[in-house]
């Protein structure tokens, strides 16, 4: 078992752990409240996250962060105060997310689940890990929600932390999914020995290159962004079984069947030319009737999609669990329990896990620049 420890809060199924186990970090204990979740994450942690002992569990995995206490935490993980290597986990990132804000609450900022984010705070403020590692949506960073971001990283400074963010595109780390996300670090202060204001965390080099949005230019010297098509090519048949939720039906199954690959409900406006218009043009959310291509990457897999909300397959059908796994990123051997809206449900909301593992892996490089774990002291990285 890695020396590397890690505790995970709001875990999910797990994918931020899959990466920061992939990245070579060890699973002492979790929290998460969602019982279907919790039930995947002990359904795989033999195979998976060794470090969750099957002794273990039941013992180190809580189910609600604001009725667990720091110190049994650290105790049932074989911890104490300060040993574990790194904390990481996404606070629920719905009172962030631009998705919904029509509801009054949320404009309003009187959205509960936003203090969960200060929770972590706490957890991190109690039990002092080397390092910590937050993901988030990048709506944190929009002007009606970056104050729960700055109060966040008061918590953190106040903790003793030095922090640096940044938003990363998915598909330009190598997962077939245009995913964007907001993703914070930080180092215990007290493990520099040089100015730690100057310090620049080792973020993830761009390994894939393609557009996004209103981006024109991007690097064309690296490969492509991997498409959905790529990622499913070879996943066999037997493996990925028809599941009977895949099927479309009802007020809209005709209107996605015409739908082309790789575009949504405006191919049905007038401005695009339509004969027998259906919508006016931008008047529905970009995801409605949005089917994938598999020239591209998938759009963004949701949790929780309504019954016309993408993205679709571009079979016009739902995509099944084995594919949502594929363009995830997650291990075709990793098992996902409950039943077909709960698998979405946790795939849609985790971290792809080759893209946690890369940021994890940064988190684990700069750690042994710093000397804090390793056999060779290193130095500290300074801005010029």
């Amino acid at each position: 078992m890695s020396s590397l420890s890690a505790i995970s809060l709001f875990s999910g199924a797990g994918g931020l752990d899959l990466g920061c186990e992939q990245a070579g970090f060890s699973t002492r204990a979790v929290v998460e409240i969602d019982a279907t979740a919790r039930a995947t994450l002990a359904h795989n942690a033999k195979r998976w996250m060794p470090g969750l002992s099957c002794e273990a569990q039941g013992a180190a995995l809580f189910d609600d962060i604001t009725m667990t206490p720091p110190g049994l935490l650290l105790e049932r993980a074989g911890l104490r105060r300060k040993d574990a290597t790194l904390l990481h986990g996404g606070p629920p990132c719905v009172a962030f997310s631009k998705t919904g804000y029509w509801l009054p609450y949320k404009r309003e900022d009187r959205d509960e689940k936003a203090t969960l984010v200060d929770w972590y705070a706490g957890m991190v403020a109690e039990t002092q890990p080397m390092a910590v590692l937050m993901e988030n949506v990048y709506g944190l960073l929009y002007k009606r929600s970056r104050h729960h971001l700055q109060r966040f990283l008061g918590h953190m400074d106040e903790a003793g932390y030095e922090m640096r963010y940044a938003v990363m595109l998915a598909a330009d780390y190598g997962v077939p999914q245009i995913r964007q996300r907001l993703f914070c670090v930080g180092i215990r202060r007290d493990l520099f020995s040089s100015e730690p204001a100057r310090w620049r965390f080792p973020w993830p080099e761009q390994s894939h290159a393609g557009p996004h949005e209103t981006r024109r230019l991007w690097r064309s010297e690296l490969p492509p962004h991997r498409t959905a098509g790529e990622a499913l090519a070879d996943l066999r048949e037997e493996d990925n079984p028809p599941e009977p939720e895949e099927i479309v039906r009802g007020t809209y199954a005709e209107e996605l069947r015409a739908i082309p690959a790789g575009d949504n409900y405006l191919f049905w406006t007038a401005k695009r030319g339509h004969p027998e218009p259906r919508w006016e043009w931008r008047s529905r959310y970009w995801s409605f009737l949005l089917k994938a291509s598999p020239d591209a990457p998938s759009p963004t897999i949701q949790g929780q999609p309504g019954p016309w909300v993408g993205p679709f397959h571009w079979d016009s059908r739902r995509f099944r669990t084995a594919e949502l796994k594929r363009l995830m990123t997650f291990p075709d051997g990793f098992e996902v329990l409950g039943s077909r809206r709960e698998r979405q449900l946790q795939l849609g909301n985790a971290v792809p896990p080759l893209l946690g593992r890369q940021v994890a892996e940064g988190v684990l490089s700069a750690l042994r620049e710093l000397g804090a774990v390793g056999s060779e002291k290193a130095g500290l990285r300074l801005a010029a």
